[in-house]
């Protein structure tokens, strides 16, 4: 049977708006790098495939999104992010520690912007 946290994550994602879901999904990214990270930082490699591997799909779903006929210089600058974070979380599944705090330093800020600026839209 599914926690409450999940019940609540799947209602959320059912219900959220395209802006939402978006966050969420980056939302979800960093809390698998983090995830990754944390048991690469204690020596549990085998446990940090699983949650690098679900970000690093997450981040390429939203890298595939991304369409240059409607914004070109965020969408160059929002695959270059990303791309930057595959990279390294293609590193981090290989045991590097540093390469998965390099993708979590590089995803946050746009987790954190985006949430403030979907936050502000649905307080509208």
């Amino acid at each position: 049977m599914p926690s409450a946290v999940e019940r609540y994550r799947t209602t959320q994602a059912t219900t959220a708006s395209r802006e939402r879901l978006f966050v969420l999904l980056l939302e979800k990214a960093l809390r698998c790098i983090r995830e990754g990270a944390e048991a690469l930082e204690t020596g549990r490699r085998g446990d940090s495939v699983a949650p690098l591997t679900r970000a690093s799909d997450i981040v390429v779903e939203l890298l595939s999104t991304l369409d240059p006929a409607r914004a070109p210089e965020l969408t160059a600058q929002l695959g270059a992010v990303y791309q930057f974070v595959c990279a390294r979380l293609t590193r981090a599944v290989l045991g590097e520690v540093r390469a998965a705090r390099d993708a979590e330093r590089a995803l946050e800020p746009l987790v954190d912007g985006f949430s403030r600026a979907v936050a502000s839209l649905e307080a509208r």
